[in-house]
């Protein structure tokens, strides 16, 4: 009887981290770039009272045997990077990409992070920055000195601009590169729409935008949140009955060792 009151301890527990995870993907649902998160769970150790295809009294095999659990427990959350609603800004240099890929950010650290929120300014340098000034990598600088008509980037990456009274003559600025892994879903999440590189994800492989395995570029658009929010209350909801559920199953076994206790007095 005991056992049944930590096991369902256990389950109390990891329907209180599906909770958190939920609620942190419906606090993202507004945030570019966010990609919703989903808990894992794995059944813990069996105590094998009766082991199957073992020989009986009667000398016959058993058929099934008999093992009680332990109860649950959270093993991962993995990221799903399915794509997000693009959304139009009409902002010259916010950027959403169509497909798979990453931009590279360069760290005050001197570390590399990753971010599919394309939401970028130009600092007054004119490098190309995140909303945090952290410096997006691939040496994009705009002239500061120099008056632009119009700031164009291409679906290959490919930043150009018309100076003021040029008479329509473009100056190219250089091309933005993508980053994919062979297993995104390793990446470690840091906050601020970043990820960071980690074993799992494998190798970084650098490409250009509308090439081969990676997507392409559209300016003036960015990449909402994949949070579906009806699916996430159904996880919600599904979430607190099953910790209500084992919250009865442990006074289910109070009441029964209360009652072996007051046939005992």
């Amino acid at each position: 009887m005991l056992k049944a009151l930590y096991s369902s301890a256990t389950g109390m527990r990891a329907q209180e981290t599906m909770i958190d995870v939920t609620a942190n993907n419906l606090a993202n649902v507004n945030t570019h770039g966010f990609k919703r998160s989903h808990v894992n769970f794995a059944d813990l150790l069996y105590s094998t009272v009766r082991q199957a295809g073992t020989e009986a009294s009667t000398g016959q095999e058993l058929p099934t045997g008999l093992q009680v659990g332990s109860g649950a427990r959270p093993v991962s959350t993995s990221k799903n990077f399915s794509p997000g609603t693009i959304q139009q800004t009409n902002n010259t240099f916010d950027i959403a990409i169509e497909g798979e890929g990453f931009f590279k950010v360069l760290m005050p650290s001197g570390e590399f992070r990753y971010t599919r929120n394309g939401a970028f300014s130009v600092d007054s340098t004119g490098r190309m920055v995140t909303p945090d000034g952290h410096i997006l990598d691939g040496g994009i600088t705009i002239s500061p000195d120099v008056a632009f008509d119009r700031i164009s980037i291409g679906t290959d990456g490919t930043v150009t601009g018309v100076p003021s009274g040029s008479g329509g003559n473009v100056q190219n600025f250089g091309r933005l590169q993508l980053v994919k892994f062979m297993n995104p879903a390793g990446l470690s999440s840091e906050g601020g729409n970043l990820f960071s590189i980690t074993p799992a994800a494998g190798p970084e492989v650098l490409g250009d935008p509308a090439g081969e395995g990676f997507g392409s570029l559209r300016q003036g658009y960015l990449e909402g949140s994949n949070v579906e929010i009806v699916n996430e209350l159904i996880a919600l909801i599904s979430a607190q009955r099953a910790y209500e559920i084992n919250s009865r199953a442990i006074r289910a076994g109070d009441q029964m060792l209360s009652t072996t206790s007051e046939i005992v007095r």
